[in-house]
């Protein structure tokens, strides 16, 4: 089997990430924060050491400003409604993903807020000089992913911070977090979204939100955290602000050995090897008559994800027949994501998506490009 769907869930994991969920699991653990015996203090340190390996990983000052979540989807979701306020303006771009447009687009339904979205051209990639002309004095937020999830796409910003350095930035790393190197600190980022079971290698269900400091949200949800217990009010201090109820352990303990994993290898090894196999790749496809490929097709402009079509083909036929015929896995249609399509000019129809990962070959790709000639020869 050749795996191309990384942009979904990395695969395979590093060795470390079963074995300390396999450890957890075995060794038993408690509930973190919820009593004072051995077994919850050993949850509490370990959760602990995990919040200090990953404030490390995005060099975030505070560790206690890194709050755990189940996924990209619930931290984004966590800071777009916990710092949005009535008549507040939001900045987005053409090109994200629904976790971001869906909390927009309901706020918006509801009359609480209002938001653009910058258009990009067909590259999908943003002028930060659009953000510039697009904001407003009622702009309370900008909130883009880094790189998109339909063609890799990386977005500019660290620019965009620069220029409008006084309205809060909310970066979506889903798809970058693990292939590109990520400093808060030197990018400006106000707040960083990202998901566990991705390029950071760990596994599903995990995720997080830094907030730094001097930006207050109110809490996603309510319930129990272990702390002032004796009172209704939601504690209002990180990370439990946005930590009710039992902390996914096993989880955080498999995300953690990733990410250590991630800083043995280096981010830089990882993103040159994933440069290298998305120039093969494209380079390939760029020789086979009828492919399409959407987005910026130049690797040092995008993660190693890339978006196809085959012409007159319908993309979702194209993706069962690399499944079912050469054993590759990709994800066709619209990838949540339908304003991105509309932007690289995929829409209604989708895309079959080709997203690579460190453990991915040049073998790989080649066979790749090879059933993409095939199918392309015989048609639909």
């Amino acid at each position: 089997m050749i795996y191309f769907d990384n942009a979904a869930t990395s695969h395979p994991k590093p060795g470390g990430v079963g074995e300390a969920i396999a450890g957890c699991l075995e060794s038993g653990i408690g509930n973190p924060g919820r009593s004072g015996h051995a077994l919850a203090l050993k949850a509490a340190r370990l959760v602990f050491s995990a919040r200090e390996t990953l404030a490390g990983f995005f060099n975030i000052p505070d560790c206690g400003r890194l709050a755990f979540t189940q996924n990209a989807t619930h931290a984004l979701n966590a800071a777009i409604h916990g710092i949005l306020r009535p008549s507040d303006h939001v900045l987005t771009t053409a090109m994200e993903h629904n976790s971001v447009m869906r909390p927009l687009h309901f706020l918006k339904q509801a009359g609480v807020i209002d938001y653009t979205a910058v258009p990009c051209p067909a590259t999908g990639q943003s002028d930060p000089g659009e953000f510039v002309k697009a904001a407003r004095p009622d702009t309370k937020l900008i909130v883009i992913n880094h790189a998109s999830n339909v063609c890799g796409a990386i977005q500019p910003a660290a620019e965009i911070k620069r220029l409008l350095p006084d309205i809060p930035l909310l970066l979506d790393a889903a798809q970058s977090a693990g292939s590109l190197t990520l400093d808060v600190q030197a990018a400006g980022i106000d707040m960083l979204a990202f998901s566990g079971h991705k390029g950071l290698m760990g596994p599903t269900g995990t995720g997080g939100l830094y907030i730094r400091r001097g930006i207050e949200l109110a809490p996603f949800m309510q319930g129990g955290t272990g702390s002032r217990s004796e009172s209704f009010d939601h504690p209002d201090f990180l990370p439990d602000l946005l930590e009710a109820g039992t902390a996914n352990v096993h989880g955080i303990a498999g995300l953690a050995a990733a990410v250590k994993f991630l800083e043995e290898t280096t981010i830089a090894t990882i993103r040159q090897k994933e440069m290298r196999l998305t120039g093969i790749l494209l380079e390939g496809l760029g020789l086979i008559p009828g492919v399409i490929i959407y987005g910026p097709n130049d690797a040092e402009r995008q993660t190693a994800t890339i978006a196809i079509n085959l012409k007159d083909q319908d993309p979702a036929d194209v993706a069962l027949r690399l499944d079912r015929e050469y054993s590759i896995c990709t994800r066709a249609s619209l990838h949540c994501a339908p304003l991105a399509h509309r932007t690289l000019g995929s829409y209604p129809q989708g895309s079959i998506r080709l997203s690579l990962g460190y453990f991915n070959t040049e073998e790989e790709v080649s066979t790749c490009v090879k059933a993409l000639e095939a199918i392309t020869r015989t048609g639909s």
